[in-house]
């Protein structure tokens, strides 16, 4: 006899379908607060979601082949084509084994010097608005984590390249449109959204060709290759023979490593100052820190594992707001997930978004508390109630450069400046949450007193 999760009353689906156009984030708590498995059918479409540790175990490690990039990322596919976020089978583990040696922690060790250098690029940026207006927070971090991509997965700059954020965004919006609509608005309407997307895909493709270009001659002038960027040229032409297969599949990984490179730390730094500013006691200890760690310099390799608040810091930053809030997959086969019938070809989501507050899990969930990180209580709940960088086979290769940036950049910027939300950013930070997750608050710069 098949099982299958509770699912919501019949009247609720006309307010769970608005939910999935305007507020994706309040469909998934409305899931989950009718329990741990939950099963939406919107006609013939099969929407489950799991939201216990041991059912994402699961889903995205133990089986996690019968799992495919889902709902979401599979629209994005217009953009990103087989890149490494959207790709499956044996297609994704040729380009995760060819960027691999790029993101090991030895190489990534070997950056630290220029991460520290573009934290230091935007305390200087932000201290030249101290006293002024507001400023776009996460429009500053975006630079930064732009420029660490290029310096240490590309092997060059991207400052010339000021365009690459907006077209994301752009890129973003149209991959939701799909989803939400199911594809089935033609890409050939004549809608103001519509033309944005192709303006952003067509200047996406540009940067790209013109990255690759440039490494690509430096490459046969004999520079090493070992970044991320040149390991991708080098396996596209050795698995590739038609020139133009070549060239899109350079433009499709290059993309997703722009993409996947600078957005989640980019929204991890702006959700961290936002909770910092928020909580002057957590704020003054990351301040007390970074001032007796680092001592009025630059943070060094070293200083990563010395900045223990400021780590836990980031760490409970993205319990709350997780820089990837929802896990989409697709069911290959029938399957049985914590003794529920799972259907093949039905959306799974994993939401960390939801699971990270899950009363069950944490105390207290919704409040800011860096200490859950101590290494006791992280050793008292389950490995699976925590996964910001996901899990599995798919768990995030950027994740130790990430924390790096965030780490640094959070003590320089929290030790050398005060930052102040704007009167009215917490309605910005909401609409912001429904609609993209993203931490993008206007703030005020000021001196540290």
């Amino acid at each position: 006899m098949r099982i299958h999760p509770p699912g919501p009353p019949v009247r609720a689906l006309p307010g769970l379908l608005r939910k999935l156009v305007v507020d994706r984030l309040g469909l998934m708590k409305d899931a989950a607060a009718l329990g741990d498995a939950v099963r939406v059918s919107m006609g013939p479409k099969k929407l489950y979601v799991f939201n216990r540790p041991d059912y994402a175990k699961y889903i995205l490690a133990d089986n996690s082949a019968n799992y495919h990039k889902g709902i979401g990322l599979v629209e994005a596919r217009r953009v990103l084509g087989d890149g490494l976020l959207t790709s499956d089978g044996e297609v994704w583990r040729n380009q995760r084994r060819a960027v691999q040696p790029a993101f090991k922690p030895g190489r990534i060790n070997q950056q630290a010097g220029a991460v520290a250098e573009e934290s230091v690029k935007l305390v200087a940026l932000l201290r030249a608005h101290e006293g002024g207006g507001p400023v776009d927070i996460l429009q500053e971090v975006t630079g930064l984590t732009l420029g660490v991509l290029g310096r240490t997965l590309l092997d060059l700059g991207l400052d010339a390249y000021d365009s690459i954020a907006h077209s994301f965004e752009e890129v973003q919006d149209q991959a939701m449109l799909e989803m939400v609509t199911q594809g089935m608005v033609p890409g050939w309407l004549p809608l103001p959204a519509q033309g944005r997307f192709r303006r952003a895909r067509r200047e996406l493709y540009r940067v790209a060709d013109a990255l690759v270009a440039d490494r690509s001659a430096r490459m046969t002038g004999g520079e090493p290759a070992d970044d991320a960027l040149s390991r991708i040229i080098k396996a596209a032409g050795e698995q590739e023979r038609d020139p133009e297969r070549v060239r899109r599949r350079l433009r499709e990984e290059l993309v997703t490593l722009l993409l996947a490179g600078h957005e989640t730390t980019a929204s991890t730094l702006g959700w961290t100052l936002h909770l910092l500013a928020g909580h002057p006691e957590a704020r003054e200890r990351v301040r007390a820190e970074a001032r007796e760690v680092l001592d009025g310099r630059v943070p060094e390799l070293g200083d990563l594992h010395r900045l223990t608040y400021t780590t836990k810091v980031v760490q409970e930053a993205m319990r709350l707001y997780p820089p990837v809030w929802v896990l989409p997959r697709v069911a290959q086969q029938d399957d049985t997930v914590g003794g529920y019938h799972v259907s093949a070809g039905a959306d799974v989501l994993v939401c960390p978004y939801v699971m990270h507050r899950n009363p069950a899990l944490w105390d207290d969930p919704e409040r800011f508390d860096p200490e859950r990180f101590d290494p006791e209580r992280v050793a008292s709940r389950p490995r699976y109630a925590y996964i910001p960088f996901g899990a599995g086979p798919r768990f995030c290769v950027g994740s130790n450069l990430g924390m790096m940036e965030a780490v640094f950049v959070t003590a320089l910027v929290t030790r050398d400046l005060e930052l102040k939300p704007v009167r009215g950013g917490e309605a910005v930070a909401e609409a912001m949450l429904s609609l993209r997750m993203r931490g993008g608050l206007p703030m005020t710069v000021h001196p540290v007193s």
